[in-house]
């Protein structure tokens, strides 16, 4: 069976557009950099992977919609989120409850959430994984699509859709440029111990350096573990990743001011530079970006991976009702519906990130001053905050069907 449309990268977000197209009965071939499918790597007891998400409830929707938020395995709700200013007295608590939901999001490792999303793509017949597969060429236009793969295969399919990562290479075959945002920082990442149960709650300090996160997560019953997203400058980031782990547990403890007790470091700590990227196009006649190859954002407030299941959410749902009308699928009509309906959210997102880590990074008395009064200011207004959360927790415009 010939593809109606080929997702070129097996991640995250390319995956669920291949559920969601297959699910629909469209001819998906999914063309992976990857060896091979992910092993069920999560036997009691395993270390977490280091790569986490937090997933909005909307997400969480969307991905019950597909048969996989069942298969999900260790999964922590948090129900709680504080973020408290390291350079002085400013701090801002929510609640599910303030938000009237069960919960104000999940963290799922990226690998459980990629394994399951693998499973559930095997059980569509009318989907094709294929594995160490890679894009060398393409040739695209609204009568058709050619991408040809490094062996010097070829797979034509009426659209082809790159959801290959922020350093996109199918992106940079079609010529698409991107407005880059270097923001100077790394993000160290590891998995710690601590002594305080973390009780579903998300906390972050801003430093004066960068965003330091400390994400829940429940391991065989234990609520003592959390994932840590820390983002310092490149010199520091690679300083601390090279440090053993009790002087890197003691560092995270003392940038953390202790809030959890003791800390103990359980993983290796690596670093992944950040820099926000938004393509000037997100579609061209036969082609279309989601995800990270469409935008990357920076991690401060868990947003990433939301954006891009929003991304393959509004673009399943155009191109199931072009092919209920018989309309071509890679006709630049129906591929700017999707353009107008996700930019202006990403944008949006992308400025406020770039926003609070501009304001929190400033070290002017003045301005350290303002954020602290606002951060308490905004804690005392429960109509502002419920606002907010909303906000965060993906209750954002017009959603797709398959996310309300």
């Amino acid at each position: 069976m010939q593809a109606q449309v080929i997702i070129v990268g097996g991640g995250m977000v390319g995956a669920s557009l291949a559920v969601l197209l297959g699910q629909a009965g469209m001819a998906v071939t999914v063309v992976d950099g990857r060896p091979a499918p992910l092993p069920q790597p999560y036997a009691p007891g395993s270390t977490p992977s280091p790569r986490v998400s937090a997933l909005t409830p909307v997400s969480q929707r969307l991905l019950a919609g597909l048969g996989v938020w069942p298969r999900l395995v260790r999964i922590t709700p948090y129900t709680g989120m504080q973020v408290w200013d390291g350079e002085g007295s400013g701090e801002i608590h929510f609640s599910a409850d303030q938000a009237g939901v069960p919960e104000l999001g999940h963290i799922v490792e990226n690998e459980v959430l990629l394994a399951a999303l693998e499973a559930r793509l095997a059980e569509l017949p009318s989907v094709t994984q294929r594995y160490a597969a890679r894009a060398a060429g393409l040739a695209h236009g609204a009568a058709g699509s050619r991408l040809t793969l490094e062996d010097g295969e070829t797979l034509d399919a009426p659209l082809v859709v790159a959801a290959d990562g922020a350093r996109s290479p199918l992106r940079e075959l079609a010529g698409i440029e991107t407005r880059e945002a270097p923001t100077g920082q790394h993000a160290l990442v590891t998995t710690v111990r601590v002594a305080q149960r973390h009780a579903g709650v998300a906390r972050q300090v801003f430093l004066a350096s960068g965003p330091l996160a400390f994400l829940p997560l429940t391991l065989d019953g234990e609520p003592h573990y959390c994932s840590i997203v820390w983002s310092t400058s490149p010199v520091e980031a690679e300083r601390l990743a090279g440090l053993p782990r009790p002087a890197l547990a003691a560092a995270l403890q003392e940038a953390f001011e202790g809030r959890l007790g003791h800390v103990e470091v359980v993983d290796d700590a690596i670093g992944i530079p950040l820099v926000q990227r938004h393509a000037r196009d997100y579609v061209l006649p036969g082609l279309a970006l989601v995800g990270d190859a469409a935008h990357s954002i920076h991690p401060l407030a868990g947003q990433g991976v939301n954006l891009g299941l929003m991304d393959a959410a509004v673009l399943a749902e155009e191109l199931i009702a072009a092919q209920r009308r018989g309309a071509p699928l890679g006709d630049p009509r129906i591929l700017a519906r999707y353009a107008r309906r996700r930019r202006g959210d990403n944008a949006a997102m992308l400025a406020l990130m770039d926003g609070f880590r501009l304001l929190f990074g400033a070290r002017h008395p003045a301005l350290t001053l303002a954020r602290n009064v606002g951060l308490s200011g905004v804690d005392r207004l429960t109509p502002l905050k419920r606002l907010l959360m909303r906000q965060a927790i993906g209750e954002r415009g017009r959603l797709p069907a398959t996310c309300r």
